[in-house]
């Protein structure tokens, strides 16, 4: 028989943490016994981030918070210092890499508040230098670990059992160290493979310190720097409930069942399940998934899967968080993002999640379609609903302010944008007119600009807006909501005409949208159109079917005189076309529209066919069918009317009353139809 692992005791995993390895990755000795103690007093206090709480522990501890923020103070101008004297004496390039250990070291010993920040900084390849980049990377998974002896405490405490008595097998040492736990790799009695993620000691108390200095450092800087709107005392209590969640596990593992509901259906999409059993506060148990990081660019091509393909993955799926559901990833870092070996995009680390109300999820897609429409007034207005700007602001000198802006970043097309050239371009306009950034904003756009950045490193040229309009032209187009059916209509009308062009983009993108499904589409805009609140449209429908099937009658008519004229082999002389360009477009729009609807995956028009005879039950199809055939018939008689006074003003004779000549007798006639249908008008 093979025999079963055997578990390192607690009493060897003592012995196992003074190994010069343990020894060099740990900053001071520590007291493990203290250390359990003082966490645990600690946390009875700052379970929760209640700020209130967290100030009256802290107020008191005048010396602790000062040294604290002292400390801060001086090792991050000891280090900038180095830089600055890097540049005067022309030794930037030579000492670069130097520097860049020096951060990454100095942000693991400040702690995982500044860990966060480093973390972020590493998916920007456009705003870091290389040789940082590669060592701020480090802090997603390589960080110093604890000793063993304490993560082992905290598994019975948790778990209500020693580790040998839980497992069948646990490594003896971390796998990962991140910057609010370690994981181990473990094997249930039952057999399954699993990681198993301790909480590192003191975190209430270090993280309750830094929020603590930097909520107060927050609430002076709103008090006395004027040129300061944003709140930033409500955007550090965002950021900070959301990292104390992050503290709970409980919580995290309730945030990945939650996100297997909503995304774990989506194509390609990959969340590890949870061992309940074997999970509380302190201590997570969830499966093991074998997978490489995106940034590793070599090991993924390797094994024949593309990148690429995983982080448009990635951006749909960002998509449906943010304004599908509403309920996101807020901290989306290579180290939790990973390609798995079938191909798939793993998504680990749900301790940062986020909430997107309805109404901002709309108003976000409301923004997009003003954006799209270069409709600046529009856009103006959500940045209201969206709680950029205070319902009584003046928008008059601002709507032109974004023209100018958005006119300079669009260029030729909206797709070109990249959420930084966004942010970049509005941040002087954000100063200069009463912008203030909502708190729940900010954990947006460091969830997509951490995964934007993740896609440049993987491909340079991607532009995550040109891999959204799918998804933007399938919600504009399925989403029977108020909101979106308003933006809808904005987007396709204009001065009472219908912008084909518009439908056509729209339908010609949403049929890559994976679950784009156009049956579905048609089914709800026919409902939409032949109800109550689909009379506007009815109404400009009717004038757009009518100038369509004129217009291609006329076309027809004059396509088959002309097939007529030479099968006899007369000569014709070619119609004056009164057609406008604008209406010949609109035809080659209607015909590309109908193409389009012909290659869409799914597409079958006998579900058309069959909705006809309910369709003709409704009083609204009566009535819209009997407005376009008297429009018509009034067109051709119309039409026919003024060819019959045109053939009499251009007859002399009948003008001055003398019958006119006999015409020669020639054997073949010129062709000529009734008036009514030729193509000259």
């Amino acid at each position: 028989m093979t025999a079963k692992p055997v578990l390192p005791t607690l009493s060897e995993a003592d012995s196992n943490s003074l190994t010069p390895k343990a020894l060099e990755t740990e900053a001071i000795d520590v007291n493990f016994s203290e250390t359990i103690n003082t966490q645990a007093n600690s946390e009875e206090v700052l379970l929760r981030y209640d700020p209130e709480a967290i100030a009256n522990h802290y107020r008191s501890r005048i010396f602790e918070v000062w040294g604290r923020l002292l400390s801060i103070i001086w090792k991050l101008g000891f280090w900038y210092w180095g830089i600055w004297s890097d540049r005067r004496f022309a030794r930037g390039d030579r000492n670069q890499r130097k520097r860049a250990i020096q951060l990454r070291n100095l942000l693991t010993e400040l702690g995982p508040a500044f860990i966060k920040i480093g973390q972020a900084l590493s998916t920007r390849p456009d705003l870091v230098a290389p040789l940082y980049l590669e060592e701020l990377t480090k802090l997603q998974d390589q960080l110093p670990p604890f000793p063993n002896e304490v993560a082992y405490k905290f598994i019975e405490e948790e778990l209500g059992d020693r580790p040998e008595n839980i497992y069948a097998e646990l490594s003896s040492d971390p796998l990962a160290a991140a910057s609010l736990g370690q994981v181990y790799k473990g094997k249930l009695k039952t057999g399954e493979t699993v990681a198993v993620k301790v909480q590192r000691p003191d975190l209430c108390e270090r993280i309750g310190l830094d929020i603590y200095i930097l909520r107060t450092l927050a609430i002076w800087a709103n008090n006395n720097l004027k040129f300061i709107r944003s709140d930033l005392v409500a955007i550090m209590d965002e950021l900070g409930s959301r990292i104390y969640e992050e503290m709970d596990y409980n919580q995290e593992g309730r945030n990945a069942e939650r996100f297997q509901e909503l995304y774990g259906h989506l194509k390609d999409i990959y969340v590890p399940r949870i061992y309940w059993e074997y999970t509380g506060r302190r201590v997570l148990t969830m499966e093991w998934v074998t997978g490489t990081k995106l940034t590793n660019l070599e090991e993924i091509a390797a094994q024949g899967i593309d990148a690429r393909y995983l982080i448009e993955v990635g951006v749909q799926c960002s998509l449906r968080q943010l304004l599908e559901h509403g309920f996101f990833h807020a901290d989306p870092h290579p180290g939790n993002l990973l390609a798995s070996p079938d191909g798939k995009l793993v998504y680990l680390d749900f301790g940062m999640m986020s909430e997107v109300k309805p109404y901002q999820r709309y108003g976000l897609l409301e923004a997009v379609v003003h954006l799209v429409n270069r409709d600046f007034e529009g856009l103006a207005h959500d940045y209201v609903k969206l709680e950029f700007l205070s319902p009584d602001t003046d928008l008059t000198p601002i709507i032109p302010a974004l023209g100018e802006v958005f006119n300079n970043a669009l260029g030729a097309s909206v797709a070109e944008l990249n959420f930084k050239s966004i942010t970049d371009e509005l941040s002087a306009l954000m100063y200069e007119y009463p912008f203030k950034v909502p708190a729940y904003y900010a954990l947006i756009i460091r969830s997509l600009v951490t995964l934007e950045g993740i896609a440049i490193n993987v491909d340079p040229n991607f532009k995550v807006l040109s891999k959204a309009y799918p998804y933007v032209a399938k919600r504009l187009l399925s989403d029977p909501a108020p909101e979106l059916r308003t933006s809808l209509r904005l987007l396709l009308f204009k001065d009472g005409s219908f912008r084909w062009n518009r439908l056509e983009n729209l339908l010609k993108n949403a049929k890559n949208s994976d679950d784009y499904d156009i049956n579905q589409v048609l089914d709800q805009t026919l409902d939409f159109i032949f109800s109550e609140r689909g009379e506007f449209i009815r109404e400009n429908l009717a004038r757009e079917l009518v100038n369509n099937i004129d217009l291609a009658s006329q076309s027809a008519i004059a396509k088959a005189q002309r097939t007529i004229a030479q099968w006899m082999g007369v000569k014709t002389q070619p119609p004056v076309q009164s057609v406008s360009e604008t209406d010949r477009k609109n035809l080659d729009h209607v015909q590309r529209i109908i193409a389009i609807l012909q290659e869409t995956k799914g597409f079958d028009p006998m579900l058309l066919v069959q909705r006809v005879p309910n369709l003709l039950g409704k009083p609204e199809v009566r009535d819209l069918s009997q407005q376009v055939a008297g429009d018509l018939a009034q067109r051709a008689i119309a039409r026919l009317l003024r060819e019959m006074l045109a053939s009499d003003e251009s007859n002399p004779s009948s003008q001055n009353g003398h019958s006119p000549k006999p015409a020669e007798v020639k054997p073949f006639p010129q062709l000529s139809l009734p008036a009514a249908f030729r193509f000259d008008n």
